[in-house]
């Protein structure tokens, strides 16, 4: 086995300056708190940004000086302009991408520059990645600053086990498909073998954005990104809670939590949070304020500790949040304070450890209420910390926590007047409750530290790049394909039987809109004329529409799965014998009325059949609708000579016994005659003609679905690729 490489934007240590040089301190921050055991007990490197640059005071002599310092650490520096990172860190991470994936839209910028510094910062860490990789390692991503680092990785490691956690929300897709660049971000998330999540509703998020933005194709777990499989997890992150009951345990936070709690008069309300915008501050701050309206015989006996860690000062946005935060903590205290009781204490700076661990446990109330949290440790920091089993978690329903911690006292904290009551029935909460709430907590982090969620995205990830390297669905690599080319061009006589949507042309919303280009026309064309070569295009569309997109060539087109032909130079279309259609206007009846309750979905009719389109309607919805469509169909059609066929984004009802394998038997002479018959599709119904097709024949599917056909291509390109190689004299790059 080999090594790990943790990526992260931030090493889990700062560089720092002072009079005797440069010093290396701990960071603060969830990632680093949470991996820097796991990293300090296992063997992997950490590649990530020291929190200093050359520029920032540091010549070239120091820098390789602690660059050697940090490697003995097994950290690896990741050296960025400081005008390049604010572009990258200021600018589009938390200017652009932080607010979007929280819901909060009006903290967008009207109109942001900084992309091109996101993109390029992204660049040199995958750059640092493949400098520092060797064969079989496993590489490990984290978090939306690097969403583009498995896509750059996987181009100049395409065999490399690569991994990539979110650990923020990953927004539903009507708010992901606003960012401009959303198409390049899901594509580097699509450079890794494995996409982890805090919840199920974020993989959801994922998977809708994915097929409305790429079209892609999608499983329960599972996403296609062309011929690789990624596979999807749902692991929320735990924290080293080994570490946080020794801190509860020294002596320093014992004596600490004496000096905090007095005599025990006042009880006290705990908030820990970065200044951040999106931990819903004001909202709780407001709620306290209600609580004191509320209840006058609280004053005197309540405090809330507000601890607000500095947080990206140079945004801002975040500048704006404080002036805000503080102007409002300064009102309550004006109003319900007296000389001898200050109701909020408000603390902006980041407090030592044994402090913090101090604060959880002498906290009678623990409240975590972000508007919207990826996780949030905190919550599970104060529960590790209470072996005494005493305190009570309110927390937000909009942490990502909140999926887990479920006996702690969920609260909607846009909800101002509801909160101040959760926060009322928190202080009252009798022990029995409150022991028995914190001892379920408590074993819940305890089987979910972060050495078991490291351990278990490891495991998950190493199942996943083994599925991605079995070549049951992988594309034909070029040596086969260049075969293929070298065979057909050897054969006197050579029969193609090319499929048309998904095969030749990418998918339209509309099949309507489904036109061949310049080039494909040209090519086919000169396929035709190419010597002992016969093109025949075997579509299910209509006849008239497949007329209108190819009439004009010299080919064999067969339309509706074969019921029509019209040969090269034919003044006309031939059928064969009109089938039974008593089905019909029953069949159509409930696509009407599908289609009346299903936005962005058509009803394409042709002469033998009838197929329902929902390539234009909400994707899970549409798939819904078409399976309960089927389900219909099948009971109202039982005793008919019709089948229903399920294709891509379609539903189709056709006569019994109609299909692409009928057209083999119109070849003429034989194929056995010492033709090379190749057969190129990428949809259900071509499986029927592969079926059909003689020995000797190939077969070729397009895209990653199963299949039977002998080869696999990943897409309309690269079916065109491989035609445009028969005409030329070189081989198949």
């Amino acid at each position: 086995m080999g090594r790990l490489l943790i990526v992260a934007h931030r090493l889990p240590v700062t560089l720092t300056h002072g009079p005797g040089g440069a010093g290396i301190e701990r960071s603060p921050g969830g990632l680093a708190t949470g991996l820097a055991g796991y990293h300090a007990r296992s063997e992997a490197l950490w590649i990530g940004w020291p929190g200093a640059a050359p520029a920032a005071g540091l010549d070239s002599a120091a820098t390789e000086s602690i660059a050697a310092r940090l490697a003995h650490l097994r950290l690896h520096p990741v050296w960025i302009d400081p005008d390049e990172h604010r572009g990258f860190y200021e600018g589009h991470s938390n200017g652009v991408l932080w607010p979007l994936f929280h819901y909060l839209l009006d903290r967008l910028p009207l109109h942001s520059t900084h992309f091109p510094a996101w993109e390029r910062v992204n660049s040199n860490f995958s750059d640092e990645v493949v400098r520092r990789y060797r064969p079989g390692d496993r590489i490990w991503v984290h978090d939306y600053q690097l969403m583009l680092v498995p896509g750059l990785v996987r181009e100049r490691l395409p065999e490399a086990t690569i991994g990539f956690f979110l650990h923020i929300p990953f927004p539903a897709a009507e708010i992901f498909r606003i960012v401009p660049q959303r198409k390049r971000l899901l594509e580097g998330l699509l450079g890794a073998d494995l996409v982890g999540f805090h919840t199920a509703g974020y993989m959801r998020s994922f998977v809708s954005s994915l097929q409305r933005v790429l079209g892609t194709t999608a499983g329960i777990d599972r996403v296609w990104a062309g011929a690789r499989e990624v596979r999807l997890a749902v692991l929320p992150m735990g924290i080293d809670v080994a570490r946080f009951e020794e801190l509860a345990a020294a002596p320093e936070a014992w004596d600490l939590e004496r000096e905090i709690k007095g005599d025990g008069a006042v009880r006290l309300l705990l908030a820990i949070d970065r200044l951040d915008y999106t931990k819903g501050l004001r909202r709780r701050l407001l709620a306290f304020e209600e609580l004191l309206r509320r209840r006058p015989d609280l004053h005197g006996r309540v405090r809330l500790v507000q601890v607000a860690v500095p947080s990206r000062e140079g945004v801002e946005a975040y500048q704006e949040f404080r002036t805000q935060v503080e102007a409002l903590i300064g009102r309550i205290n004006g109003v319900f304070g007296t000389p001898q009781w200050t109701p909020i204490r408000y603390v902006h700076r980041a407090l030592p450890e044994a402090e913090l661990v101090a604060l959880y446990r002498a906290a009678d109330v623990m409240l975590v209420t972000p508007l919207r949290d990826g996780l949030n440790l905190v919550a599970k920091d104060f529960v590790a910390t209470r072996s005494d089993e005493g305190g009570v978690l309110v927390l937000s329903e909009f942490a990502g926590a909140a999926s887990e911690l479920a006996e702690a006292l969920i609260v909607n904290p846009w909800d101002v007047d509801r909160a101040a009551s959760v926060f009322e029935r928190a202080l009252a909460m009798g022990e029995a409750e409150r022991r028995a709430r914190m001892r379920a907590l408590r074993r819940r982090v305890a089987d979910g530290d972060v050495a078991s969620w490291a351990e278990s995205f490891l495991v998950t990830l190493d199942a996943a790049a083994a599925c991605a390297r079995d070549s049951s669905r992988a594309p034909a690599p070029p040596e086969e394909l260049t075969a293929l080319v070298a065979h057909m061009r050897a054969s006197s006589r050579l029969i193609l039987l090319l499929g048309y949507d998904g095969t030749l042309v990418p998918l339209a919303a509309v099949p309507a809109l489904s036109m061949p280009d310049e080039a494909l026309v040209g090519l086919l064309r000169a396929l035709a004329q190419r010597a002992g070569t016969e093109v025949h295009v075997v579509s299910g569309s209509a006849w008239d529409l497949l007329g209108a997109r190819l009439g004009e060539l010299p080919i064999h087109l067969h339309a509706e799965y074969g019921f029509w032909h019209r040969a090269p130079g034919a003044p006309g279309w031939t059928s064969r014998e009109l089938p039974v259609l008593a089905w019909r206007e029953a069949a159509l009846e409930i696509l009407r009325s599908f289609t009346a309750r299903t936005p962005g979905s058509l009803i394409e009719e042709k002469s033998v059949s009838l197929a329902w389109h929902y390539r234009w309607a909400d994707l899970q919805y549409g798939a819904f609708q078409a399976n309960e469509l089927r389900v219909h169909l099948a009971q109202v059609l039982s005793n008919e000579l019709a089948e229903i066929v399920a294709g891509e984004k379609v539903v189709e009802i056709r006569p019994a016994g109609l299909h692409k394998g009928l057209v083999v038997e119109t070849l003429d002479p034989a194929p056995a005659g010492g033709a090379l018959v190749v057969a190129i599709g990428d949809d259900r119904t071509d499986e029927d003609l592969f079926a059909a097709l003689p020995d000797g024949a190939i077969s070729v599917h397009v895209g990653t679905g199963p299949s039977r056909a002998t080869l696999r291509v990943i897409s309309p390109e690269a079916v065109r690729g491989l035609l445009g190689a028969l005409l030329r004299s070189a081989a198949v790059a």
